[in-house]
Parts: C-alpha cells; sequence; structure tokens
C-alpha cells in the first residue's frame, strides 16, 4: 500500500455487518491499527493479520480529547511511511470518531491523502431496535459533548438520540445536562450492543441513568420527545400559525404599535409574580411575556424587518463580547470590575457603531441609552449606577448620608415656594443613590411599601367597619392608634 492513510469502518459490532469493500481492504494486508480492540470483529481478522491498537493511549491521557490527539499523530506518522497505513475504527469513520476528524484536519496540513471506506453505524441497528426514521426529526448528539454543556443544546420536542454513552461517570454528567431541558422522571432508553446478537434496549427514568451498572462502550441512549410540547421552536410556529392565513383575526391584526400596552402589561405582571415570590405565576407570567416577544418578531419577520435568528444572533453574540473574562482571557477580581469592564466595552462599540453609520467618534455619554420611559425610580437608580461605574461614587455611607440630611433641609427650607418641586425630585434623587448603597432596588423597596399600605388599610377599613365607624368620624389622634394596632395584624 502507498504512502498514506485508509481509515477502515467496522460496523457496529457483529463481523457479519462488515462491508464487502471493508473485508477486502482489511484481509489484503499484514497489519492493521485499530482505535480499539474492544469490538467483536477484532477477533473474528484472520490470525495472519497483525493487530495494533491504541488502547494504551487511553491509560495515558486524562481526558478523551488528549486520548484522541494522541492517537491522531501517530496515525499521521504512520501514514507518512512509504507503506501508509491501515487505521480501523468501530462504526462509519465518520460517524462519532473524534480521532477520524482530527486526522483528516492533520492530513490536509500535510497534505496526505486520505481514504475513507464506509462502513455500518452505529445508527442502523439501534434504529431497528427502536423502530425508529431518523428522518423523523431524530437528534443526534455526541455523550460527552452533552454531558459538558451548561445546557444542553436540543429541541425538547424532537426525539434524540445521544452516541457513546461509555461510562457510568458520563451518564452522571449527561443526566444533570439533560434534566435542565427534561423533566427528572422523563423516560428514556439504554441501547446496548446495537449491531450484535445480545442487542437489547430498556426503559427507565432520567434520574436513574446513572445508576446503571451495565453501561459500558456499547451504550447508546434514547431520549423520546416531551409529553407536552415545550421548545421555543414550537412556540415560534404556533405564534407564526396564529398570524397565518386561517389563523386568528385577532392576532392577524396586531402591529407592533397596537401590543405596546400589552407589552408594559405582561411586565408589570412578571413583577408582581415575583414580588409575590410565588414560582407558579412566574412561570405562567412568563410565558405570557415571552408570547409578546414572539408576536413582535413574527410581525417583524413578516415585513422582513428581522427574524428570531437576528434577535438571538445578536443578544449572544453581545453577551459573548461583553463578558471577556467568561469566553476569553481577561481576568476579573469581582462583580464591580465585571461592571467596570461593560461600559468600557460598551461606550466603545457606541463609539464604533457611529463611526461605521459615518458620525463623529467623540465622547459617548456613560448615561446614554436609557430608556425615558422607565419608572422614574428605576430610571434615578440607574443613572446613579451607571455613573458609580465610571467614577462619579460616593466616599461612603455617611457621606451620602450626609447630603440626604442636607437635601431635606433644602427642602423644608423650600416649602411654599415655587423651587419645592425641584428640592423634593433631589431630595427623592439621593434616596436612590441610598437604596443602591444597601443594595436594594428602589422600585421593588417603593413597591412593597405601597403593597404593604394597601394591606394595613384594608385592615384599618375592616377594624373599623366592626366598630360601625369610619375615618371620617375621627379626628387624627385616633386613627393614627388604630392604624398602629392595624401594623400589628399585617404582615
Amino acid at each position: 500500500m502507498p504512502r498514506g492513510i485508509t481509515i477502515v469502518g467496522l460496523g457496529p459490532g457483529a463481523p457479519g455487518s462488515l462491508t464487502i469493500e471493508a473485508h477486502q481492504v482489511l484481509t489484503s494486508v499484514s497489519q492493521v491499527h485499530v482505535r480499539t480492540l474492544k469490538h467483536p470483529t477484532i477477533s473474528a481478522l484472520p490470525p495472519a493479520i497483525q493487530v495494533h491498537s491504541f488502547d494504551d493511549a487511553y491509560e495515558r491521557g486524562e481526558t478523551f480529547r488528549e486520548v484522541y490527539a494522541h492517537i491522531a499523530r501517530q496515525v499521521i506518522e504512520l501514514g507518512l511511511r512509504d507503506e501508509g497505513v491501515i487505521y480501523a475504527v468501530p462504526g462509519h469513520p465518520l460517524v462519532g470518531e473524534a480521532s477520524v476528524r482530527l486526522i483528516l484536519e492533520l492530513a490536509r496540513e500535510e497534505g496526505l491523502a486520505v481514504r475513507i471506506v464506509d462502513g455500518l453505524s452505529f445508527l442502523e441497528p439501534i434504529c431497528t431496535i427502536l423502530r425508529l426514521d431518523p428522518l423523523d426529526g431524530l437528534q443526534i448528539e455526541d455523550a460527552m459533548t452533552l454531558a459538558e454543556a451548561h445546557h444542553p443544546a436540543v429541541d425538547p420536542d424532537k426525539p434524540l438520540l445521544v452516541g457513546q454513552v461509555c461510562s457510568r461517570d458520563i451518564a452522571a454528567d449527561l443526566k444533570l445536562s439533560l434534566m435542565m431541558a427534561y423533566p427528572d422522571d422523563h423516560p428514556v432508553t439504554l441501547v446496548q450492543a446495537a449491531g450484535t446478537a445480545s442487542g437489547m434496549a430498556r426503559t427507565i427514568p432520567l434520574h436513574d441513568l446513572d445508576r446503571d451498572s451495565d453501561i459500558d462502550h456499547l451504550t447508546s441512549l434514547y431520549v423520546p420527545p416531551l409529553a407536552q410540547p415545550g421548545a421555543l421552536s414550537t412556540f415560534q410556529t404556533v405564534v407564526a400559525r396564529l398570524r397565518a392565513p386561517g389563523g386568528c383575526p385577532w392576532d392577524q391584526e396586531q402591529t407592533h404599535a397596537s401590543l405596546r400596552p400589552f407589552l408594559l402589561q405582561e411586565t408589570h405582571e412578571v413583577l408582581e409574580a415575583l414580588d409575590r415570590d410565588d414560582a407558579d405565576a412566574l412561570q405562567e407570567e412568563l410565558g405570557d411575556l415571552l408570547l409578546q416577544i414572539l408576536l413582535h418578531t413574527q410581525i417583524a419577520t413578516e415585513d422582513q424587518e428581522f427574524t428570531m435568528s437576528d434577535v438571538v444572533g445578536h443578544i449572544v453574540a453581545k453577551l459573548k463580547r461583553r463578558h471577556p473574562h467568561v469566553f476569553g482571557q481577561l481576568q476579573v477580581t469581582g462583580a464591580q470590575d465585571v461592571l467596570t469592564n461593560w461600559e468600557r466595552i460598551k461606550t466603545e462599540e457606541k463609539r464604533a457603531a457611529r463611526q461605521a453609520a459615518g458620525g463623529e467618534a467623540g465622547l459617548h455619554s456613560a448615561l446614554n441609552g436609557l430608556p425615558p420611559t422607565l419608572p422614574a425610580l428605576a430610571r434615578a437608580q440607574a443613572l446613579a449606577e451607571r455613573a458609580a461605574r465610571v467614577g462619579l461614587e460616593w466616599s461612603g455611607m455617611e457621606q451620602l448620608a450626609a447630603q440626604a440630611q442636607a437635601e431635606w433641609e433644602k427642602l423644608r427650607s423650600s416649602i411654599g415656594n415655587p423651587h419645592q418641586e425641584i428640592q423634593l425630585g433631589e431630595f427623592l434623587f439621593t434616596l436612590t443613590n441610598l437604596s443602591r448603597w444597601l443594595g436594594v432596588d428602589a422600585e421593588s423597596s417603593l413597591r412593597a411599601a405601597a403593597a404593604r399600605f394597601e394591606r394595613r388599610f384594608a385592615d384599618l377599613e375592616a377594624l373599623l367597619a366592626e366598630q360601625g365607624s369610619s375615618l371620617q368620624e375621627m379626628d387624627s389622634s385616633q386613627w393614627r392608634d388604630l392604624w398602629e394596632q392595624s401594623a400589628k395584624t399585617s404582615s
């Protein structure tokens, strides 16, 4: 055989699954290098063939990536010899074989020819066992990739097949990842030794995945769709159907402008659920808010303005760009460093955007960008926070308290003259700074105080009703006493 690499697929397991071409290649040479001896077809090769394995690489490497990188380099070195190399792998060389992908990259750099000899992959016998059609939306993922994910990049409304669940450790990490998208008791099916006479499948709850002692290198996992649809893409499909011909007349009539009050209303209902610390209500209200986002996006898609991919792509790129301490090499020492760096990056982005638009690349205020429609209290605190990030900050709580006292004295002296409104605003703005120093959201704090006032007032009204009286019939000292009583009964 001339210089170069021939990569042969050994099929899923049973020697009878070896293709005629693969059999011809393997039986026409005197030696073969295999990724692992843990494959039934290896023992069926003619005794005259010298079989060299890379099983020892698994003992030296700390991670699978290191193992496959080592194997790939070794295969490249063997391929550079005058006689070349035959490298055999389980299944199909291009299905779930990380070492093969690395070999192809390195061979391209070396200008080394690579021949791929097809083999039956693990997919076909698994589809036979499970009676699956892979064209019916089947997702195929590698167990290691999903196990390392902070959130699995899968559509839970479509069937999922996870290959190479080769150990209980990987199964444990895989389970935790999948439980971010599926219920703990979601039924999953372990498929073992597919393509061999002992091939079998059995269904277990997801939370038991890593408790199975039979998991080995011939194990795969099938995850059926959720019983109740739960994917964002499914939600998009429903919204598009509502807007499409034959859909809902009300939804079809909506525009960006007509949906404005609903967006505001749903946002406040989410805030109310948060204030009540009601997880069930929060789940429902977030869905209602997400509906508004999808409706706006669907309208924009129909008007050829932008699509959901544009919306998601923009925010993902922004998050990665503004978190170089997570997605890059920048080092930070705490949350304040993160905020300071965020403002710096944002300023640079705005300057670049103005230059790209042909504008001046001059100074961009750190306070720009806050919508004027924000509630005044929330906007005041946000302005103070942004100013603090770029250095306009009080030296400590005592200095801020002194400033609040000074603003209070100015307010007292201005009562009855035209400046009282201005001084009241200055006093309130200083209080929002105080809330920031206390780590309290001023808007939420005032909203909670208003809710407590409502409860106390209702209790006071109930108490007076029991006594056959009303506030209008009482002097200030009487109702103050009752007000204090109501405070003891209101939570």
